[in-house]
């Protein structure tokens, strides 16, 4: 393997790393607003989505809000472990996929205890304790669907499988994280904030993977599969 081809900081990687740098900077901004008390869109957008609300909707919301708690997300874990495991053989992935997801999750543990803001009070359709930026639901989300995408994005040669699974993803990032400022359990703000870190820890983490298994484009990785 050659120094080139070892080299982290080309192509692809560096467009995530700077994907990476660029979601840690909007996340740390949001922060200070957000302490600030300075989002002053919060409140307009928490009673733009509300004025939807209808049985049917709220049902879905709390059916998305369960499939992004800990033991849905920890289930599709186990199963997307054993696909890499059993059938496609890419043990090393598997770190990749704990790395992500349940690092995400700690780190959503510390924020909360660190950032310590209250959760909303307007129009709560369900109740719930805790802290409330940034959304876990969110993290979870984002770090779960993004890292499955990106693991079984590798191992597609079809375009539109590509196209649809990343489809999937965004569609259930986004879904998860509308249902909680459906629900009444956290701002907007608090949603963003959890996609940004997510997505500046899983960028971060991406780059050191490939830079462990020297991937660094996309043609590497169809040669090895």
């Amino acid at each position: 393997m050659n120094r080139q081809k070892i080299h982290w900081i080309s192509g692809r990687q560096q467009e995530i790393f700077y994907i990476s740098v660029i979601s840690l900077l909007g996340f740390l901004i949001l922060t200070v607003l957000v302490k600030q008390h300075s989002l002053s869109f919060d409140l307009a957008i928490i009673s733009s989505v509300q004025s939807f609300e209808h049985p049917l909707l709220t049902d879905i919301a709390k059916g998305l809000s369960f499939i992004g708690s800990f033991g849905p997300v920890l289930m599709l874990c186990l199963i997307l472990i054993a696909v890499l495991y059993w059938i496609l053989g890419h043990r090393m992935e598997i770190y990749l996929l704990i790395g992500v997801v349940f690092g995400s999750s700690m780190l959503n543990l510390l924020l909360k205890g660190v950032l310590q803001r209250v959760r909303p009070d307007i129009n709560r359709l369900v109740e719930i304790t805790g802290y409330s930026y940034p959304s876990g639901h969110s993290m979870a989300a984002f770090s779960f669907y993004s890292v499955s995408a990106y693991l079984l994005w590798r191992h597609m040669n079809s375009k539109i499988g590509r196209s649809i699974l990343i489809a999937i993803a965004i569609i259930m990032i986004l879904s998860i994280g509308i249902s909680r400022i459906y629900l009444g359990v956290h701002y907007p703000s608090d949603v963003l904030g959890g996609y940004l870190a997510s997505c500046a820890w899983f960028g971060f983490l991406v780059c050191y993977y490939e830079r462990r298994m020297g991937a660094t484009d996309e043609s590497d990785e169809m040669n090895d599969l």
